[in-house]
């Protein structure tokens, strides 16, 4: 199995041609999985669930977390935001909201997908915008309870 780290990393490149071209998210998975296949391996690579499960919740939900970000997003609608900084963003939120991801690993891996894929100057945005969203969240008890799991499968 990928890591955490890996499949944010997939499921970013994956939104963000979703974002582009608007296309069924199983056209633009199958799409991906396919680029990563070479003529030299025996099979296309295995999907990450996780993969999957980050870029089917975020379209899911993504009109709810878009009001969120744009909220918070003071002086930058939304359609005006870089797409990558935008889908960074948004897969922030979903692992906060839905899948339970404490919101400093959720925000951390958010940074780090945005210094790798965007740039140092987007960070500090990216950071003061998903900081202004846990906030929100936090006060209004809108985060779900923490899942146990090991400290291991937290991290990247």
């Amino acid at each position: 199995m990928a890591s955490r780290r890996k499949a944010r990393r997939h499921a970013l490149q994956i939104l963000f041609q979703l974002d582009l071209t608007p296309q069924p998210v199983e056209e633009a998975m199958r799409s991906f999985y396919e680029s990563l296949y070479s003529e030299l391996e025996d099979a296309p690579p295995r999907r990450d669930p996780f993969v999957e499960k980050l870029v089917r919740g975020v379209q899911a939900r993504r009109h709810r977390i878009d009001e969120l970000i744009a909220r918070h997003a003071h002086n930058w609608r939304l359609e005006r935001m870089p797409a990558v900084d935008r889908n960074v963003m948004r897969m922030a939120v979903y692992e906060m909201t839905e899948l339970g991801s404490p919101p400093a690993v959720a925000i951390n891996e958010a940074l780090e997908l945005a210094r790798r894929f965007s740039g140092e100057q987007a960070v500090p945005f990216i950071n003061g915008v998903l900081d202004a969203i846990r906030q929100e969240l936090e006060a209004a008890g809108a985060l779900p309870a923490r899942p146990l799991r090991s400290r291991s499968r937290e991290t990247a």
